[in-house]
């Protein structure tokens, strides 16, 4: 039987749970061939009638609703979001990633991102703790290794909490062993995942990194600046390596952004740097 309270204080419910139902029909399973049979499941405890094509409405709907029902039982009300490179190894560590000499020394010098990214966390989190009880300001990353690591480090590193949003990859896709395990899920839809890195989003610092980091700059960017989305600090750390790769300025020189869009984005080069610009923009 599930341990959650009864709807009624005094621990009266007129219907029996749905778990209790699904024990009584494993418990019958073996009976007759009617029990056996894969129509006789419940429809909720039948995996594969949940992962039939038809049913994905109802799989985005439960992957919205998971998570969504762990941060409220934890009392989470607001994020840092923390995105880099996966392939950005910690100081000192060979780069596992790389496929050639001057992509090995690349990205051990970018190991930096990694300490900066750590470090940045600790701050975020000795904040959470003490002015929310861990919970306002806590670092979700995207659960796998290099720069997210580095958040879900941090955290531990001063006892906080941290989120990971993982999605199944066919690589890179297991949580590292820093993040909170009971904040730790596992997504199927890109597009799920997405919505709850930016749902209680208060800031979002973003390290270098590949597409998958530019995607998550650039889709929140896209929100911010078509007003779908609160304005929030984004912090991108590292001026030279964004100025390198993606030209801000020629886009407005094209006219296919507005000069006060560069107005979204803060670069930052430190840990120190980073939260000073959402102090600054929270007025704390």
């Amino acid at each position: 039987m599930s341990d959650k309270p009864h709807r009624n204080r005094d621990g009266w419910d007129p219907f029996p749970s749905s778990e209790r139902d699904r024990q009584d029909a494993a418990a019958m399973s073996g009976g007759t061939p009617q029990t056996r049979s894969p129509t006789y499941r419940l429809a909720f405890d039948d995996a594969d009638f949940l992962t039939r094509e038809e049913t994905r409405g109802v799989r985005l709907q439960l992957e919205l609703m998971k998570p969504e029902l762990a941060f409220l039982d934890a009392g989470i009300l607001s994020t840092v979001v923390l995105f880099g490179g996966a392939r950005i190894p910690p100081p000192g560590v060979a780069a596992w990633a790389a496929r050639n000499d001057t992509q090995k020394a690349n990205l051990e010098a970018s190991s930096k991102y990694y300490e900066e990214a750590r470090r940045f966390a600790q701050i975020c989190s000795r904040h959470s703790a003490t002015s929310s009880g861990g919970k306002e300001f806590v670092i979700v990353t995207g659960g796998g290794p290099g720069v997210m690591e580095a958040g879900n480090r941090g955290a531990a590193d001063v006892g906080a909490p941290s989120i990971s949003l993982n999605i199944t990859l066919p690589r890179e896709q297991e949580p590292n062993r820093f993040a909170t395990p009971e904040l730790c899920f596992n997504f199927h839809y890109f597009a799920i995942r997405k919505m709850h890195f930016l749902l209680r989003a208060k800031a979002m610092a973003i390290f270098p990194g590949g597409f998958g980091t530019m995607d998550e700059l650039f889709e929140a960017l896209t929100l911010i600046q078509t007003k779908r989305m609160q304005k929030i600090p984004v912090i991108l750390f590292g001026e030279s390596f964004w100025k390198r790769v993606i030209s801000f300025e020629a886009l407005v020189e094209a006219g296919t952004i507005a000069p006060d869009d560069l107005e979204l984005l803060t670069f930052a080069e430190t840990a120190e740097d980073g939260w000073q610009a959402i102090r600054q923009f929270y007025a704390f």
